[in-house]
This record gives structure tokens, C-alpha cells and sequence, in this order.
């Protein structure tokens, strides 16, 4: 009977051996298939997202570029002398601009968001500062405009974060 016993795992232990070894390289198989495909959905989700994302930089340029004071105050022209009807046109030019881009946000970096709304702010806050100063419509765009002719506008800052995003992208 022993003879038997040991008879028979002269058998099974090779079988046991070969069983194992064939699942271990079966599983392990399975495994970079599968790591293989979610690679490839991964580079295919990228590859479709890319277009979108480079849409979304693209607005917020432009955006940057409208919201330009030197640019804005070229566009927007004053209705008449009162200094608060031409602040308040101008600010809600820029508001709408804002809100008609708002959606963008979902598919650019956090830094870029950040830049881009930390210019509005910055514009709109340069406003009406100057606002304040000045007489009337007229001489709040000639102030606006030589303050800006003499520093950087804060869009020129969002522009080249958003630039240096997209190098990264690409």
C-alpha cells in the first residue's frame, strides 16, 4: 500500500508542479494583457482629450488678449462723459467675456486658471483705482492707457503661463 501512495505522488507531484507553473505564467500573461490594454486606452483617452484641451487654451488667450486693457479700451468705446457708465461698461465687457469662457476651466491646468482669473481680478481692480482718479470717460482711458503703456498688464503674466502649459501638452 505504501508502495502505491508513493507511486502515486510520482504522478500527481509532477503534474502538481507543471499545473502550477502553467497558471503562474497563464495569470501572468493575463496580467500584461490587461495592464497592455489600459496602457493603450490610457494614450487613446489622451490622444482624444488633446484637441479639447488645446481649444480651452486657445479661448483663455484670447480671452487674456480681449480683456487687454490697451486692447479693451481700443473696442469699447465711451457712450458718454460719465466716468461710472464707461467703468461699468467696461467691467461688464469683461464679466461677459468671462462668464462666456467660465466652462474652460474643466480642461486646463489649475495654474492657468488661476493666472487667468487672477488677471481679470487685477484689470478690474486697476479700473477702478483709476476710475477714482479720473474726471470723466475720456480721461479715464488716457490714464488707463498710460498706465498700462508703462507696466506689464496682468494678462501678459496669464498668456505666458497658459503658453508654457501647452508646451507641455504638446
Amino acid at each position: 500500500m505504501e508502495d502505491k501512495i508513493i507511486e502515486g505522488l510520482a504522478y500527481a507531484l509532477p503534474a502538481l508542479v507543471t499545473g502550477a507553473v502553467a497558471y503562474f505564467m497563464f495569470n501572468s500573461f493575463v496580467q500584461q494583457d490587461n495592464n497592455e490594454k489600459k496602457f493603450n486606452a490610457l494614450v487613446e483617452k489622451k490622444r482624444e482629450s488633446l484637441p479639447i484641451k488645446l481649444q480651452a487654451y486657445e479661448r483663455l488667450l484670447l480671452f487674456c488678449e480681449r480683456i487687454n486693457p490697451s486692447k479693451l479700451l481700443l473696442r469699447v468705446n465711451p457712450i458718454g462723459t460719465d466716468t461710472n457708465s464707461y467703468l461699468h461698461l467696461l467691467i461688464s465687457n469683461i464679466e461677459q467675456e468671462f462668464e462666456h469662457n467660465l466652462v474652460q476651466q474643466l480642461y486646463i491646468a489649475e495654474d492657468s486658471w488661476k493666472a487667468v482669473v487672477g488677471s481679470k481680478l487685477a484689470i478690474v481692480n486697476k479700473l477702478r483705482q483709476v476710475a477714482e482718479k479720473s474726471e470723466n470717460a475720456k480721461e479715464l482711458r488716457e490714464n488707463l492707457l498710460i498706465d498700462y503703456s508703462q507696466v506689464e498688464s496682468p494678462t501678459e503674466t496669464a498668456i505666458a503661463i497658459i503658453k508654457q502649459q501647452v508646451r507641455k501638452l504638446l
